[in-house]
């Protein structure tokens, strides 16, 4: 069955701005008739941290964001991201790469390549100099890719292309990365609508060339994109846990109900106060604000 998803990282609790794209998804899901599935990336150890997920899952409950099955976890996922990288690399579509990070910003990048766009150095390296380079450094997975564009069609930005490099599959612990992650995850549990933040919209583009790449240009196609805008504080830069209340938890103690809230984050979508049933009658992707917006804590008086 086609499904929306939000898929946060259990790094810490939600702040208003995350809540806000998940209000996002689900109003989109409900309004197009899909369920909203929930999936936490917790691919990264190091930044999960214990309890959160729980914590999340409770507060999006508290402001109406509810999910049709049981949240799926990347961690316990490897299987499928390891089947997905075997049949890439049976096409011959996958190879070693060893460089780090500060050696591929000061490469050499063909022209009109994006900052941080992979330059190739390890894409035709001979058996004998990968054996030699695994002995300083384990090597990540990239994709070998023909260097075309990719384009989505987005419901609020529009065309969004880029160029698509040799990104990186799996990471050099072992983990898959983000855009392996992603792709298969969407694929496999149904979702053909993905709503979230508009500085993800840049790596749409390779996930629709990898899904194509995996399952089909017509499974590629298929998938809805809708990138919102981001909650930026006073300064104008994105909002961060740093910026004061902002959590849930954080706004209770200044007396600040998950209720006002929820019908502070509705009016920011131009949509009327209330339970988030009676909202998506009201809602009407069109009539979505195009541009950031700005948080101020509510007065709870």
């Amino acid at each position: 069955m086609p499904a929306g998803r939000y898929a946060p990282s259990p790094s810490g609790d939600l702040h208003v701005g995350n809540l806000r794209t998940a209000m996002l998804a689900w109003l989109f899901a409900r309004a197009s008739g899909r369920p909203l599935l929930l999936r936490y990336e917790d691919l990264d150890a190091g930044r999960t941290v214990e309890g959160s997920a729980q914590r999340q899952r409770a507060d999006l409950h508290a402001l109406g964001v509810t999910f049709e099955a049981e949240p799926v976890f990347q961690s316990h996922r490897k299987a499928v991201y390891d089947d997905a990288v075997a049949t890439l690399a049976a096409r011959g579509l996958v190879y070693e790469c060893y460089c780090s990070r500060r050696e591929i910003q000061e490469a050499t990048r063909a022209p009109h390549a994006p900052p941080g766009a992979y330059p190739g150095t390890c894409r035709s390296l001979s058996e004998q100099q990968r054996k030699r380079r695994r002995t300083q450094r384990p090597g990540a997975l990239r994709l070998r890719t023909d260097g075309s564009r990719s384009t989505i069609d987005d419901r609020l930005l529009g065309a969004v292309s880029a160029p698509v490099d040799d990104f990186v599959l799996v990471r050099n612990d072992g983990a898959a990365a983000y855009n392996l992650a992603v792709v298969v995850d969407d694929q496999l549990t149904g979702v053909d609508q993905v709503v979230r933040a508009d500085d993800l919209a840049d790596s749409a583009p390779r996930q629709q060339y990898l899904r194509g790449l995996l399952y089909g240009d017509a499974a590629a196609a298929a998938v809805e994109y809708a990138h919102v805008p981001l909650v930026v504080n006073q300064a104008g830069r994105r909002l961060a846990k740093r910026d004061g209340a902002v959590t849930l938890a954080q706004l209770r103690d200044q007396g600040v109900t998950q209720e006002l809230v929820r019908d502070t984050l509705l009016a920011s979508l131009q949509l009327p106060p209330g339970p988030l049933d009676q909202a998506v009658q009201h809602f009407d992707p069109d009539r979505l604000p195009r541009t950031p917006w700005t948080w101020r804590t509510p007065d709870p008086d």
